[in-house]
């Protein structure tokens, strides 16, 4: 089952500012929700573990991220895949766009692509698609957060 996301949102910081927040493990560990594990294994390569409850399915994700396209501060593309055990796998990409904005903020502007498989299909587009949708506006709010603390 494949999905695909896009939005913007507008932070606090400048450009540089969100650029560095975006390759701190740190903070995007803080950031994501349900990180346990996130380690930066080399300048554009990260492995992690998630643990996320999709309705009735509970799983924890173990998996790799890089780091493409990289044009600092203006962006990247993330593309990543992570096994779920019986729950599935999930695996996909994002562009991720940084763009100045009035008053020294910046608008973050990401397309997000995925795929899920296993029993995760099972549970429905829409369930999949709300729950992405409130994991990723959870992911923005608490890095809106983590720019604006510095």
């Amino acid at each position: 089952m494949a999905m695909t996301m896009n939005g913007e949102v507008t932070l606090p910081a400048t450009k540089a500012v969100v650029w560095a927040k975006l390759n701190d493990a740190e903070v995007l560990k803080a950031c994501i929700p349900g990180c346990e594990q996130l380690n930066r294994d080399d300048d554009t390569h990260f492995s992690a573990v998630v643990k996320v409850k999709l309705g009735p399915v509970k799983a924890t994700f173990r998996g790799k991220v890089e780091l493409t396209e990289l044009d600092p501060p203006n962006g990247y593309r993330i593309v990543g895949e992570g096994e779920g055990g019986i729950a599935g796998f999930a695996k996909g990409g994002a562009k991720v766009v940084l763009d100045d904005a009035e008053d020294g903020q910046t608008v973050l502007r990401y397309d997000v692509e995925a795929q899920v498989g296993g029993k995760l299909m099972q549970l429905g587009a829409r369930l999949i698609d709300s729950v992405s949708k409130k994991l990723a506006d959870e992911f923005f709010a608490n890095f809106a957060k983590a720019v604006s603390e510095g």
